[in-house]
């Protein structure tokens, strides 16, 4: 028998709270990555095993990113997300707005557990990538050690790329020009600091090109246009190992980030998503994947257990991730908006 409409939604209204709620408990605790072949590996050796160990459904899909979505599911009541791996500026804006649960490192294997700095009040670390100098050893005589060479047009003569973007470009700009690694933010916090950076670029603008997305900085190596390049660390790698080049990555003073794991706000499978990230951060599976993506695990005791073959272009090499630096999200929350007008006027990319 068919309720007419009116009497359905009425009853549909009438449901008590405790209806509702049981009926978001009745759905599998829902996983959010970035897609594509890093989820595929995550998948078979984080998700899969998670599922076997502790017998709890898990579905995972993907996102394209932006705390904008993050606010619609939250904010609009009908979120069906429960652990998401976010960007740095995302796990920033998002937690102060409150759109996630507070982190408690203590359900996830304790602080002790993790690398310095990838724990935040709203979430823990899942991978870690960083921005390299990259170049051609077959067409270099002579290394570049540090950011100073890229700056350096006598010694390396030929075009260089960055991203087009203040960000990362200011920090390495006053690395090259000598300031602290520790002091690069408090430097770039002031006005004479930024004007500090863009000078540096001043003097090399004539040899800059720009690169917009993560696969150009190889292809500009490969066909010659550039001497060096910032890139991805993982992009270099894939393309010496899959394509047979022989580029070089600096790692010293280069700019490391994280993806974070973060828990949403009001989700009903809180326990199990505190069970599946104290799962998804221990040593055994995050030193599954690099062999697939050459981010670094947050979990301090799995480069131990890589293979040296994959750990020596991991950021999470204790040799490699000692020498860089690294980014403070919040000084770009605060300040991307300024700066990207300057560079752009600076860029002539208005």
């Amino acid at each position: 028998m068919h309720l007419p409409l009116n009497l359905l939604v009425g009853a549909v209204l009438s449901l008590p709270l405790s209806g509702l709620a049981t009926a978001a408990l009745a759905r599998d605790l829902t996983v959010v990555s970035w897609g594509g072949p890093y989820q595929d590996a995550q998948r078979k050796f984080m998700f899969g095993p998670f599922i076997e160990e502790s017998g709890i459904k898990l579905t995972d899909t993907y996102w394209e990113g932006g705390v904008g979505a993050l606010r619609t599911k939250v904010r609009g009541g009908n979120n069906d997300w429960d652990v998401v791996q976010v960007e740095s500026e995302e796990l920033g804006i998002g937690c102060d707005e409150g759109l996630f649960e507070h982190f408690d490192v203590g359900r996830s294997g304790g602080p002790d557990r993790f690398l310095p700095g990838m724990v935040n009040d709203c979430g823990v670390a899942a991978v870690i990538y960083n921005l390299v100098l990259a170049y051609d050893n077959a067409k270099q005589s002579t290394k570049p050690e540090n950011w100073a060479a890229f700056f350096d047009t006598k010694a390396f003569p030929g075009k260089r790329a960055v991203r087009n973007g203040p960000k990362w470009n200011l920090e390495i700009a006053l690395l090259a020009d000598g300031v602290p690694a520790d002091q690069v933010y408090k430097v770039l916090s002031t006005p004479e600091g930024v004007d500090r950076a863009f000078a540096m670029y001043d003097k090399i603008k004539d040899s800059l090109i720009f690169w917009k997305t993560g696969a150009q900085p190889v292809q500009m190596l490969a066909s010659g246009d550039v001497v060096m390049t910032t890139a991805f660390n993982s992009r270099i790698t894939a393309s010496n190992e899959q394509n047979g080049s022989n580029f070089g990555i600096v790692w010293r003073d280069s700019i490391y980030t994280q993806d974070s794991w973060v828990i949403m706000k009001g989700t009903p499978k809180l326990d199990e998503s505190y069970k599946f990230l104290e799962f998804a951060t221990r040593a055994a599976p995050q030193a599954a994947l690099p062999e697939f993506n050459r981010s670094g695990p947050s979990n301090k005791d799995a480069p131990g257990l890589i293979d040296a073959k994959y750990l020596h272009d991991l950021p999470s090499n204790p040799d490699n991730f000692k020498v860089a630096v690294p980014e403070d999200p919040s000084f770009w929350i605060d300040n991307f908006d300024d700066l990207n007008d300057r560079w752009n006027r600076w860029a002539g990319t208005n």
